[in-house]
């Protein structure tokens, strides 16, 4: 065993880190309180490849294959800001299932879209539906085939990048008889006639990225968007969460991080009683069990990672990951505000965005329940 990054994997988490602390950081409060995407962040993310790091480099992508990679990046990122990082992982929300289900040819046609460096294009999965999150079978949304073409209706919720993405992959049920077997995934174009967004969501948190609804009104897809056989898009679906799981349990490290090391800084600085508050063990024990709690959750994240990356199933892993990882970085955020007390309540000071990022990591990519229920039937 090695609990040491290779200096690989040192260079990238240098490079992120560098990234999210000169052009993040800065700009991080700015963009929460606007709720805007942050365009300019994108742009010079694109410039050095830091949008599109995963993308082969056939593709026109850095090429950085491994999972154990993503996950480094991705704690810096989100170090820096939850919600401009998820606006920079929109590229992957539709980079990733073509990686993981699409045919040689719909790689060439779709990925380089997103590794143009002096552009920059999003992605959007369409899954979840304003009656069907986790129950994936439950799905309204239909791709009736007529034809060489593959006609889908139906409205997705929540979705990151909705109405403004350049590229769809949207999950639809082709036979809605089949059960799981039963639901296909297509790519979309953005301008396709009949795809239009819906409604914006105003979020407790994560409020650089664009979530809203999206609407499908006949819009006409070609047989040859669609992505793998049809009815096998659950299976792809699943293999996707079980690999993305990892990295937004990581993500919620990156935000736990950003407000540890804030409230530790406090303590050492605010003097009451003529010592510093961390002199108190009613600061300093809180402090060492986020400590410990952040670095338990990377490491299980790591691990599912390493599993992932010797082609091991991280089903188990990943979902241990995820669950542990959202609980906690909502306990290490709520336990920072109150490290600084009134400070920490107002928002003149950080720690509060990161406490109200800190909530999604327990719901989204399934919420902490289902990560459970996952874990249960596996055991």
């Amino acid at each position: 065993m090695d609990f040491s990054l290779t200096p690989e994997l040192e260079e990238l988490r240098e490079w992120a880190h560098g990234f999210a602390e000169k052009e993040i950081r800065p700009v991080a409060q700015e963009y929460d309180e606007r709720e805007e995407m942050p365009w300019e962040v994108l742009q010079k993310a694109a410039k050095i490849g830091l949008l599109a790091y995963a993308i082969p480099e056939e593709y026109g992508g850095s090429g950085v294959s491994s999972l154990m990679a993503s996950l480094v990046i991705s704690e810096e990122l989100f170090w820096g800001c939850a919600g401009i990082a998820t606006a920079m992982g929109g590229i992957g929300l539709a980079s990733l299932p073509i990686l993981e289900m699409g045919s040689d040819e719909q790689k060439k046609k779709w990925l380089p879209l997103f590794t143009d460096p002096d552009h920059v294009r999003l992605g959007a999965m369409c899954l979840t539906e304003p009656n069907a999150g986790s129950d994936v079978v439950n799905m309204s949304t239909r791709a009736v085939k007529d034809g060489d073409s593959y006609v889908i209706n139906g409205t997705k919720t929540f979705i990151t990048n909705g109405g403004i993405a350049d590229v769809y992959v949207v999950f639809a049920k082709t036979d809605p008889e089949a059960g799981y077997a039963g639901v296909s995934a297509f790519i979309v174009d953005g301008k396709t006639p009949g795809l239009s967004g819906g409604k914006k969501f105003k979020k407790l948190g994560l409020r650089a990225s664009h979530t809203a609804e999206v609407h499908f009104d006949n819009v006409r897809v070609p047989e040859e968007n669609r992505l793998g056989p049809e009815g096998m898009a659950f299976l792809g679906a699943m293999k996707m969460l079980e690999h993305s799981r990892p990295t937004v349990a990581i993500a919620g490290v990156g935000v736990a991080r950003a407000a540890y090391e804030y409230a530790l800084g406090y303590a050492k600085e605010r003097v009451q009683f003529n010592k510093p508050i961390i002199a108190n063990q009613g600061i300093s024990f809180p402090l060492a069990e986020m400590r410990t709690k952040i670095d338990a959750g990377r490491l299980l994240a790591y691990r599912a990672a390493w599993l992932a990356d010797h082609q091991q199933s991280c089903n188990l892993e990943g979902s241990m990951a995820k669950a542990f990882c959202g609980d906690m970085a909502m306990e290490v955020t709520t336990q920072a505000v109150q490290t600084l007390g009134g400070y920490g309540y107002m928002r003149d000071f950080p720690v509060e965005k990161w406490f109200r990022d800190a909530k999604i990591m327990s719901i989204y990519e399934g919420t902490s329940q289902i990560q459970k229920r996952v874990m249960a039937r596996l055991l």
